[in-house]
C-alpha cells in the first residue's frame, strides 16, 4: 500500500479559504471601527475569570486587529504562506492547520495571562499565521524568505527558528509590551502538532 503524499503545492485551484480568511478579517476590521467597545467585549480573547470571557473567543479573537498595520502585516503573511499551503494540503487540512494554531495560540495566551495576572484582551491572526510559518518551514526548509527590516534573505527553517527564539526571549524578558509573544509561540506549537499528527497517520509531506 502506497503512503499518501501531499506534494501538489502548485496544481490545486484557487485557495478559497485563504482568501475568505483575509476577507473576513478585513470586514471585521471595519465592523470594529464602527463599534469598538461592543466588538471587543464580544470577540476579543479575554483572560479566564474576566467578566467578558466566552468560549467562542478562542477562535473569534483571530479575526480582530488593533490597527491597520497589524491587519496588513498579518493578512500579507496569511496570503504569502497560506495560499500555497492550502493548494498543497487542500482546504480541509489547511483549515485544521490554521484553526488548530489559532486555538493553541489562545490557550498559550490564556495561560500566560493567568500566570501574570494580566487583564488585557488579545486580538489578531498572528497565532494562526505562526502555525502556517512553521508548516511552511517544515515542508520547504530551503525556500528563501526575505525579512522586511532589514531585508536579509534566509532559508525558511532558519527564519522560523530565529523568529521563535526572538519571540521566546521577548516574552520571557517582557520586552515590547502589548505584543502576545506567547500566543505566537503557541501558534508554532499548534502547527507542529498538526504536522506530526499527519505524519503519524502515514501522510508523507513532500
Amino acid at each position: 500500500m502506497r503512503t499518501p503524499v501531499i506534494d501538489n503545492f502548485r496544481s490545486r485551484p484557487t485557495p478559497l479559504l485563504t482568501y475568505t480568511l483575509i476577507g473576513a478579517c478585513v470586514a471585521v476590521f471595519f465592523w470594529l471601527r464602527s463599534d469598538p467597545a461592543t466588538v471587543f467585549e464580544l470577540a476579543a480573547l479575554w483572560p479566564l475569570g474576566s467578566d467578558y470571557f466566552a468560549p467562542w473567543q478562542l477562535l473569534s479573537y483571530a479575526f480582530l486587529h488593533g490597527g491597520f498595520s497589524h491587519l496588513i502585516f498579518n493578512m500579507l503573511g496569511v496570503f504569502m504562506f497560506g495560499a500555497e499551503l492550502e493548494r498543497g494540503f487542500g482546504t480541509r487540512r489547511f483549515a485544521l492547520l490554521y484553526f488548530a494554531s489559532v486555538i493553541t495560540a489562545a490557550l498559550a495566551q490564556l495561560a500566560f495571562a493567568a500566570a501574570t495576572g494580566s487583564a488585557q484582551p488579545t486580538v489578531g491572526a498572528s497565532g494562526g499565521l505562526f502555525g502556517l510559518l512553521l508548516a511552511y518551514a517544515m515542508i520547504f526548509p530551503k525556500r528563501i524568505i526575505v525579512l522586511l527590516i532589514p531585508p536579509i534573505p534566509l532559508p525558511a527553517w532558519l527564519f522560523v527558528t530565529l523568529y521563535a527564539g526572538v519571540e521566546l526571549y521577548l516574552g520571557v524578558t517582557g520586552t515590547l509590551e502589548g505584543i502576545a509573544h506567547f500566543a505566537h509561540l503557541g501558534g508554532l506549537v499548534g502547527g507542529f502538532l498538526v504536522l506530526m499528527f499527519w505524519r503519524a497517520q502515514g501522510l508523507r509531506l513532500r
